[in-house]
């Protein structure tokens, strides 16, 4: 007697939805984190780089957030999509880290090696150089402000989704980035009539939303 084929796991099934791949996980499917881990870690390397400015400690927060996410996921309501859930972990992560100790100072040829790990765009050189100019601007602002303007003006986050991710209103989102802007315009201003500064921060958070 031929035995009933195997039940494929949720990460095999085609065009499992994160939500359908969290409750999976929850109910024993051994496979269905793992599918979620390699959906998302991408974006969520982008956001906690952006947001601390030091590969290894964005290494750490990942982690520390993937852990998170992993144990916790019994929590998870449905009120937000999975991506703001795991955004909203990985930014706590982050803010915990900076609450924690001081980061680091970031060594040129780091940010560089962390650049070189994303997908390259035109005229590498002078976007490299814009880009550690802006992650050192960055590293000035308090942790609320910087958070909340590297989702939204670095990874593409309308007001309204950033807001889910910090579980603040919109208000306070806008305010934070009016406040973070103010003070990041006379140490930029060199920067305000060149064109690279907004393709640095709009075609790679277009690149990392849609991707």
């Amino acid at each position: 007697m031929n035995s009933p084929p195997e039940t494929p796991s949720a990460a095999e099934r085609p065009a499992v939805t994160d939500a359908e791949l969290l409750t999976a996980h929850i109910n024993g499917d051994p496979h269905a984190f793992s599918e979620i881990v390699k959906r998302h870690r991408d974006r969520m390397w982008a956001v906690a780089l952006r947001t601390l400015g030091d590969p290894d400690e964005a290494a750490d927060a990942v982690q520390d957030a993937f852990v998170s996410a992993y144990r916790k996921a019994a929590t998870f309501r449905g009120e937000a999509a999975v991506t703001t859930w795991l955004h909203r972990i990985v930014v706590n992560a982050c803010l915990d880290r900076m609450r924690r100790k001081s980061v680091r100072p970031v060594a040129d040829d780091e940010l560089i090696e962390a650049a070189e790990r994303e997908t390259p765009l035109p005229d590498q050189t002078v976007e490299r150089e814009v880009s550690m100019e802006v992650s050192a601007a960055l590293k000035l602002l308090p942790s609320d402000q910087r958070a909340a303007l590297v989702l939204v003006d670095m990874m593409g986050y309308s007001v309204e989704d950033a807001a889910q991710v910090l579980q603040v209103p919109s208000g306070t989102v806008k305010s934070r980035c009016a406040r973070g802007r103010a003070k990041l315009a006379p140490i930029l201003s060199h920067l305000r009539n060149r064109s690279d500064l907004n393709r640095v921060s709009s075609a790679k958070g277009a690149e990392l939303r849609d991707g």
